[in-house]
C-alpha cells in the first residue's frame, strides 16, 4: 500500500518536456489547465485554500514549485525551512493538485511559456500587469486570474511567530 501511494505521489512530480506532453494531451481532451506557482514552504490553511480555488477554475490545476536555492534567493539564506523534495510531496498528496515541475529560475516565466497553461493565476496581492508571464498566456488567447488570499496566513509570519516563541 505504501509503495502505491509513493508512486502516486511521485508521478505527479514532473519535469517540463514530460508535463508539456501531459498538458498537449489534456488540452486535446478539451480540458482547461490552470498554473500557478510558489515556494509553498509550510503549508497552511492560506496555501490550500488559494489551490482549491485555482483549481476549481479549469480541470487540471498545475503547480510551479520554487526550488531551494531559487528560495534562499528570493526569501534569504534561512529558507525554504522544508526542501523542495518535501513541499512537492506534500503538494503531490493533495488531490486537486494534478502536478508540479520545480524550477530553479527566481520567476516562472521559462515553465509559463513552456507550458502556456490556458489559466494562470496568483494572489490577489498582484495586478495583473505585474503577474510574470501574463502577456505570454494572454497573447496565447488564455487568462489570467487572481485569487483573494486568506487573511492572516503566511509561511513567514508563522516562521516569525515560532521564532519569536522559541525566544521567550
Amino acid at each position: 500500500m505504501r509503495n502505491n501511494l509513493e508512486k502516486t505521489l511521485l508521478s505527479k512530480i514532473s519535469d517540463i518536456p514530460s508535463l508539456k506532453a501531459s498538458i498537449a494531451q489534456w488540452q486535446s481532451e478539451g480540458k482547461k489547465v490552470v498554473f500557478t506557482n510558489g515556494v509553498f514552504d509550510l503549508l497552511h490553511i492560506g496555501h490550500i485554500t488559494y489551490m482549491a480555488k485555482a483549481a476549481e477554475l479549469g480541470d487540471k490545476l498545475v503547480i510551479g514549485l520554487n526550488s531551494d536555492s531559487s528560495v534562499r534567493r528570493i526569501k534569504g539564506e534561512h529558507r525554504p525551512v522544508n526542501d523542495q523534495n518535501s513541499r512537492a510531496a506534500l503538494l503531490a498528496a493533495l488531490f486537486f493538485v494534478d502536478a508540479i515541475v520545480v524550477f530553479e529560475e527566481d520567476t516562472p516565466i521559462k515553465v509559463i511559456t513552456a507550458l502556456m497553461p490556458d489559466i494562470l493565476v496568483k494572489g490577489a496581492d498582484y495586478s495583473i500587469a505585474n503577474i510574470v508571464g501574463a502577456k505570454e498566456v494572454m497573447a496565447n488567447g488564455g487568462e489570467v486570474k487572481t485569487i483573494d488570499f486568506v487573511e492572516g496566513y503566511s509561511s513567514t509570519s508563522i516562521i516569525k511567530k515560532i521564532r519569536e516563541q522559541i525566544t521567550k
